[in-house]
């Protein structure tokens, strides 16, 4: 079986334009940086309520996209996960893992820390990269999948 990615240019730009947009809402509103892991790290331990409560409405919005989508298409969003559920708990695992070791995620570091030119961001955001070259290089040309 081979994977076949359909590149959307316009949904593509639209996401990212939305995604950029709320990164610097945030930032505006709340000073914070829009990571997403470091957003979820404080809802699971706040310091006080009002910090849980506006990780708690970023959270529900970026869990409401479907739900948005429905409403303005009338279909949910096609999702396949061309892999099976222990597949997705391993690869949770080393996500956890890499975001861990390089404090933060791909959305602090590639969208928030690479606008800032953080040092740190801009090396996080190449090893990011380069491992998944790798990576999908490994799974289609060598594996097969």
């Amino acid at each position: 079986m081979m994977l076949e990615t359909a590149f959307t240019p316009f949904y593509s730009l639209a996401g990212g334009a939305l995604i950029g947009l709320a990164a610097v809402l945030l930032m505006l509103t709340t000073g914070r940086i829009m990571g997403a892991t470091g957003i979820l790290a404080g809802i699971l331990q706040p310091t006080s309520l009002p910090d849980w409560s506006w990780r708690a409405v970023v959270l529900l919005g970026m869990i409401s996209g479907p739900g948005a989508v429905l409403l303005i298409t009338g279909q949910l969003p096609a999702v396949q996960v061309p892999v099976s559920t222990i597949m997705l708990v391993i690869g949770g695992f080393i996500v956890g893992v890499g975001v861990t070791f390089s404090s933060g995620c791909t959305s602090g570091h590639g969208v928030c820390g690479m606008a800032r030119l953080s040092p740190r961001s801009i090396v996080a955001t190449l090893t990011f990269m380069i491992t998944t070259a790798i990576t999908v290089y490994l799974i289609r040309h060598v594996i097969g999948v």
